[in-house]
């Protein structure tokens, strides 16, 4: 690399180990205790500095970024700034992504002088952030001398990439410029760790010998499977079984929708394609990477009724077994080697497949409803679209969209921030601005992080937003009802006139028409030059079947008494 002029730094250093894991945007919002910092890191000539609007939305705009590069960074200040990242910090904890949240902290020796600093708590202990970041990182250091910042640094990012969790490192800001050693290899941090040999044979005999005992086995495939990169070794299984394989709603586009072998989406009451259905039937199911809580079975409703074989992202359980140190992808590919075809489950599935899901085409004039907007937003989806969906309503719909082969599609349920997407397509879109990003959000959510709308204007990135204006946190309706889900209404389309100020690109239209919102998709599908908002103004109690069924049963599961509560008898 080519450093800093001058001595080699600790800021040095970690710019060159965020270089050589192969982050290429950093996500910033500065503070005065991070400036230094910030100067090493822009003078790495590898690295590019990305401002944000405010620390909430730098956080998420990483995570963003870390699911399309697959590791990310976010660099903020102390305490005011850090333990807002910690929300979108949890995310990538929730989401099973490497961001690497980084803080600036006070000078080394206020501490021991008993300084009272800004930012702060107004206490002499100034070791809450760093006690707070453990609780939502794999790895949490703090650099007390310039001498162990290598160890530390590195430790911290190694520890981010194996688990497929976020890490933190705190930096004083008098030790941001202080002299360093320079960065032995990479491979140090990077080098993957891999399954115990012995363990790896023993949990494939024993998988392969207890589905040799079923008659209607099936695949499960959840969110974690891509993020410990064992897609195509999910690929091969399926096919030697040749079994039915689902997916769960967080990891919809994980196996290809075009597959002979997918069925759906297995979501309890409100799956796609039936895939419930041959879900109930099968007698042993393989799930790979998958996410058990009460959104993803509907409140505790759909929780399987039969022993699982559970194949997490470095463990394999099933009845009468447990195998540690055994990484997903490399069971998986060896258990494809070992399994017996059989297509049962397929069999039975090709009976009760039911018929494609056929929507009404509305007449340009019609009032816009959400069905109309699903229709309009899947002609545009190609292998070149990555959609990304934020929590609620949206979740329904978007479960029934076709993707193409090679299409990306981001959700967040696990963590279920509201207003995820609008930061986080943005710091997607950094790393792949030659994809199409589409960012469906409702008004609700828009709301929490509208203001990063301006960094894509900044950076003059062709995002589409369909903002789904229908004034209210419509699932939190579906959920529990009452007068706080009603929001102030904005004029949204009029705010990308204020984020433009004199020199934005951005453009936006407001549709109310089925014709208005064809005309709208027109014209952002040609617009290369800046972002597109279309504010979509549907009826407030214009939403999905699916929300108000899943919103009962959530409903329920929310309210279940204290367990051994006294009886009320009266």
């Amino acid at each position: 690399m080519t450093s800093t002029p001058g001595k080699f730094t600790v800021g040095d250093y970690l710019a060159e180990r965020l270089a050589q894991v192969g982050i290429r945007h950093h996500f910033v919002v500065p503070g005065d205790y991070n400036l230094i910092l910030l100067d090493k890191l822009q003078a790495h000539p590898d690295l590019k500095e990305v401002g944000c609007a405010n620390e909430l939305n730098c956080s998420l705009a990483a995570e963003g970024y870390a699911r399309a590069n697959g590791v990310s960074a976010c660099v903020v200040t102390y305490s005011v700034g850090a333990i807002s990242a910690m929300n979108g910090t949890g995310s990538a904890y929730a989401e099973n992504l490497p961001l690497i949240l980084i803080s600036g902290s006070p000078n080394t020796n206020d501490a021991g002088q008993f300084h009272l600093l800004h930012h702060t708590l107004g206490k002499l202990d100034y070791s809450y952030q760093f006690e707070m970041a453990q609780k939502v990182t794999c790895c949490a250091v703090a650099i007390n001398r310039a001498e162990e910042a290598p160890r530390l640094i590195d430790r911290a990012i190694r520890a981010a990439i194996l688990s497929r969790k976020p890490c933190y490192i705190e930096i004083p800001t008098n030790l941001s410029g202080a002299g360093c050693v320079r960065p032995g290899p990479i491979s140090a941090v990077t080098e993957p760790v891999h399954s115990d040999q012995g363990a790896l044979r023993a949990a494939t005999d024993c998988a392969a010998e207890y589905l040799s005992g079923k008659i209607k086995p099936m695949i499960l495939v959840g969110p974690k499977l891509s993020r410990c990169f064992a897609d195509k070794a999910l690929i091969k299984l399926a096919e030697a079984m040749g079994c039915a394989v689902a997916v769960q709603p967080a990891a919809k586009g994980m196996f290809p929708e075009d597959h002979p072998q997918f069925v759906g989406i297995f979501w309890g009451q409100v799956s796609t394609m039936a895939a419930d259905a041959i879900f109930n039937w099968a007698d042993a199911i393989i799930c790979a990477g998958c996410v058990f809580n009460d959104y993803s079975t509907v409140g505790w409703t759909a929780m399987p009724n039969i022993p699982l074989m559970k194949c997490d992202m470095d463990h394999i359980t099933y009845p009468g077994a447990h195998f540690s140190r055994v990484r997903l992808s490399e069971f998986l590919d060896h258990l494809s080697t070992e399994v017996q075809y059989n297509n049962a489950t397929m069999v039975e599935y090709n009976r009760l497949r039911p018929d494609p899901y056929v929507v009404h085409t509305a007449g340009e004039e019609d009032e816009l409803t959400r069905k109309e907007i699903q229709r309009q937003l899947q002609a545009l989806v190609t292998p070149d679209t990555t959609l990304f969906i934020e929590t609620g309503d949206s979740w329904f719909n978007g479960t029934q969209l076709a993707l193409p082969r090679g299409a990306g599609y981001e959700i967040e349920m696990q963590w279920g921030h509201i207003g995820w997407s609008v930061p986080a397509s943005f710091g997607y879109a950094m790393r792949y601005p030659e994809r199409r990003t589409i960012c469906v959000c409702g008004d609700g959510s828009f709301q929490v992080t509208a203001q990063e709308v301006s960094q894509m204007v900044r950076f003059n990135l062709p995002i589409t937003i369909l903002l789904i204006n229908n004034r209210g946190y419509t699932i939190e309706v579906e959920i529990h009802d009452g007068s706080y889900n009603k929001i102030k209404n904005w004029d949204y389309a009029m705010l990308m006139k204020a984020f433009n100020s004199t020199d934005g690109k951005g453009i936006s239209y407001t549709a109310e028409t089925a014709g208005q919102l064809k005309e709208a998709i027109a014209k952002a599908n040609e617009y290369k030059e800046g972002p597109c908002l279309i504010e979509c103004s549907i009826h407030q109690d214009d939403c999905s079947k699916e929300l108000i069924t899943w919103g009962h049963y959530v409903a329920a599961a929310n309210a279940r008494p204290p367990r051994n509560a006294p009886v009320d008898d009266q």
